[in-house]
């Protein structure tokens, strides 16, 4: 073990009662990087999964990439494209696309006798990855969806159940008007969802395939388009130039041109809205490494001013000025361990507690969801833990230069 190694840890591990001054400093810098680093480790967690959850409610309603009508996607207008099974086979083949699932939409207005809503009717089928209704579903069950009979089945959400006082096992009319013709199909409420998206929940319905192809007058293998969920995110991008490539631009049976579009695109304002969340963490990280650094600057130079009698008699039996300040820095790293230690277990503990109990609720109009979500990410938490140690360290060489310009013969007078 070095010297300055050894008698740092002897200052910080000393129970010497006559010290006043160093305990309460030693204190106030363990708790200033303790706080720091758990108010760190919570804020990236909160920001994690508050992303990551409104990111995933967006995909659930609209998956990673849509394949459709070039001026479906880009004119917003209901057109379809031809999606049979050679092509349903080339989107699979696509380098990282996990699920393909096709889709169809009908615009319509649902009825009681109290009251109307115009909604979107989102036709799916068997191969529909239906896990998202699911975690969402407040009552009822998913009905078997086909591509090839109607089920006359419908799953609303909880907006559109509450405005039409619709329920379960009711009966609803649904309106269809095409070129001054109105169509009337009757539907059975099967199950009703909520997902707190109000721009999605008071806007979506889903029902059979079958019945919207139908009802948009369209043939057997056409569609609305394909849905393409991709393994990895950050791909998402790679596996649309790969669709540009191979699909794009290239026109079906019908004379319809194939076109493509991500989630992002399709959803630009709720993206760039959670991009800027990566600011303010990025505000909060600094300001907490500030607070941590400078409760560490204020501690060491008490206990370099409260030890300079010390420092002189080291001097005088014939340190060097780089012992010195080594001695007072392992000193620091005694310091900074523990504040880390604790900010580690209060962190985590914090992050365990909300997402076990949810016991911070949110408005779920303003924020999409009703508790705080928090994401736990072992490799942000270590680099978390090696910056602020960084910086904690760091900080502290210039004061440490102070310990070694304190002289023998002055210091021998200074208590």
């Amino acid at each position: 073990m070095s010297l300055p190694l050894f008698i740092a840890r002897r200052i910080y591990t000393s129970g010497d009662a006559g010290r006043k001054v160093s305990r309460p400093a030693i204190r106030i810098a363990t708790a200033g990087v303790a706080i720091g680093l758990a108010v760190m480790i919570v804020s990236v967690a909160i920001v994690f999964g508050f992303k990551h959850t409104i990111r995933d409610k967006v995909v659930g309603f609209g998956s990673h990439v849509t394949v459709g009508n070039f001026m479906a996607l880009h004119g917003r207008e209901a057109r379809p494209v031809c999606m049979s099974d050679s092509m349903m086979a080339v989107l699979r083949s696509v380098g990282g696309v996990s699920h393909v699932q096709r889709f169809a939409v009908k615009q319509g207005i649902l009825k009681t006798d109290d009251d109307f809503l115009g909604v979107a009717f989102k036709g799916i089928a068997a191969e529909y990855d239906t896990t998202f209704i699911h975690d969402n579903l407040v009552s009822g069950s998913i009905p078997a969806f086909s591509d090839s009979v109607g089920s006359s089945k419908l799953l609303i959400s909880k907006i559109m159940a509450d405005r039409l006082r619709l329920g379960t096992g009711d009966k609803v009319f649904a309106y269809f008007v095409d070129d001054g013709d109105v169509r009337a199909r009757r539907f059975t409420v099967a199950g009703v969802y909520q997902t707190n998206l109000s721009q999605f929940d008071e806007a979506l319905c889903f029902t059979d395939l079958y019945t919207t192809v139908r009802l948009n007058g369209w043939q057997p293998d056409q569609a609305g388009g394909a849905e393409l969920s991709v393994a990895d995110f950050s791909r998402v991008d790679a596996v649309e130039e790969e669709l540009v490539r191979r699909v794009n631009r290239t026109v079906d049976k019908y004379g319809e041109t194939y076109s493509s579009e991500t989630i992002q695109r399709a959803n630009p304002q709720i993206f760039t809205w959670l991009d800027l969340l990566d600011l303010n963490v990025w505000i909060i990280l600094a300001l907490m490494l500030c607070v941590a650094g400078f409760t560490m600057v204020s501690g060491l130079l008490i206990i370099i001013i409260e030890r300079t009698s010390m420092i002189g008699v080291l001097k005088a039996l014939g340190a060097r000025n780089g012992m010195v300040r080594r001695t007072f820095l392992w000193f620091a790293v005694f310091i900074i361990g523990r504040g880390l230690l604790i900010g580690n277990v209060l962190g985590i503990g914090l992050i365990a507690l909300q997402h076990y109990t949810g016991l911070v609720k949110l408005d779920a109009a303003t924020y999409y969801v009703d508790t705080v979500p928090v994401e736990f990410s072992l490799p942000a938490v270590l680099l978390i833990n090696a910056a602020t140690f960084i910086v904690s360290v760091l900080v502290l060489i210039a004061p440490s230069y102070l310990a070694s310009r304190v002289r023998p013969v002055k210091s021998m007078r200074y208590e």
